[in-house]
């Protein structure tokens, strides 16, 4: 996914782990991994961490602020409570 997310736009968080690839710096959170959530609003463009994490160049990337409600994470969750997250461009695919 290249072109910038608007707000509102729906998405999937990326299901990979580093067993599945070898050693890596993974900076998004593992109960997200394949969760449906809503782009809040874009929050600019940073060094990507997981390349800082180990000392080699950093792609500039967007980072955005993504809700997700919290029954479709913790199914036992009653509430229609959301969980706010700054996730990166690149984990982020359309839902």
């Amino acid at each position: 996914m290249s072109e910038a997310l608007a707000a509102g736009s729906r998405i999937k968080v990326r299901d990979d782990w580093p067993e599945a690839r070898g050693p890596c710096h993974i900076r998004t959170p593992h109960y997200l991994r394949g969760r449906n959530g809503v782009v809040l609003r874009r929050l600019g463009s940073f060094p990507n961490p997981e390349d800082l994490a180990f000392a080699l160049p950093a792609a500039v990337l967007p980072l955005y602020h993504v809700a997700f409600r919290r029954a479709d994470i913790w199914p036992d969750v009653t509430t229609d409570d959301e969980l706010l997250v700054e996730i990166y461009q690149h984990w982020l695919e359309p839902a």
